[in-house]
């Protein structure tokens, strides 16, 4: 039996082990627990993967202006354009800090069809997190054109294959491909003709160098409502409350997928839920705040109806576009 003096030592030593065994178990609590502080816990980058002051980046910038208000940390937007929109997107794509996001139009939809390697796979690198916005593709004509509505133009196809034009903002913009899929689905032949931009597709269009165009209401609406224009359907599922008297593509072509200028909010794939959680809580009174009357002002609706929708849109549209690419005969960069 040990000694008094050496047990009084050997339960001292005891105590030494258990306090340091219960410092490291506390040490393993508080880890996890640092690394789940409150988000955002500094600056938060929203990257936008065109230039400054377009419909990708106006709201950003207000989407930024609110959350720095309501989250008490700074907000801010950085525009980083090049290779179409996937420089950035890809940018958001491989970021590991947590403080960056991601507002982009429906490129980054398409971009995997148009280029073999963007950098990035939507469905995979980027979390979803809201639609912010959305505006309708309009398919117009001039105001004195003898197409009558949209079966008339539909006709007018058929019977003079490649005769009948529409402009564009380029290649492998939205537009363009909602002009295809109507090619496709309706199995008519027409003649895209693409310019540099939305502003000068609308200018040609007015002046009569090409037959019709695929618009949003930013460039049209103006003239629709002046008499320069008319808008023969919208390209969207359903009507628009901006153009009711517009009939959605689907009614005269029941399999055409209905396609939108659409914009939203991503993060990097590792973003936390409750992250996500927060900037959807702090995002639900744009609703009919700031956001929706400027966008209103545009011609684009406010939509910020969370991750779940968003995500839809992605896994429909990504095959979408790759499948119609293909099929359409765009080549890939």
């Amino acid at each position: 039996m040990p000694s008094a003096p050496q047990a009084a030592a050997d339960r001292g030593r005891a105590a030494i082990r258990r306090r340091a065994l219960l410092g490291a178990s506390l040490a393993g609590i508080a880890a996890p627990l640092a690394a789940q502080e409150a988000w955002p816990s500094r600056a938060t980058r929203i990257l936008v993967p065109f230039a400054p002051g377009g419909t990708t980046d106006i709201p950003a910038r207000i989407i930024a202006e609110h959350l720095a208000r309501k989250l008490g940390k700074p907000f801010v937007v950085e525009n980083r354009s090049g290779a179409g929109g996937a420089l950035g997107i890809r940018s958001v794509a491989q970021a590991t800090d947590r403080h960056t996001l991601l507002h982009t139009t429906s490129a980054v939809a398409i971009l995997p069809a148009l280029q073999r390697d963007p950098g990035f796979d939507p469905l995979a690198d980027l979390l979803p997190i809201s639609m912010t916005t959305a505006s309708p593709i309009l398919l117009v004509v001039r105001g004195d054109s003898p197409v009558k509505d949209l079966p008339d133009y539909l006709a007018r196809a058929r019977a003079a294959p490649g005769r009948i034009s529409f402009g564009t903002a380029g290649i492998g913009t939205t537009v363009h491909l909602a002009g295809e899929l109507l090619k496709l689905r309706a199995g008519v032949d027409l003649l895209h003709v693409p310019y540099r931009g939305s502003s000068p597709s609308a200018t040609a269009l007015l002046a009569g160098e090409v037959d019709s165009g695929f618009l949003s209401p930013i460039e049209v609406l103006a003239h629709i409502r002046g008499g320069r224009l008319r808008a023969l359907a919208n390209c969207a599922a359903t009507r628009s409350a901006l153009l009711p008297e517009a009939p959605a593509m689907p009614e005269a072509v029941p399999s055409y997928e209905g396609v939108q200028l659409w914009f939203g909010l991503f993060a990097p794939r590792d973003l936390p839920a409750e992250a996500v959680a927060t900037v959807m809580r702090e995002l639900l009174p744009l609703r009919q705040g700031v956001l929706a009357d400027r966008m209103a002002e545009l011609g684009a609706e406010t939509l910020l109806d969370g991750p779940e929708v968003l995500a839809a849109r992605m896994r429909a549209e990504v095959p979408l576009w790759q499948g119609m690419v293909a099929a359409a005969g765009i080549p890939r960069e």
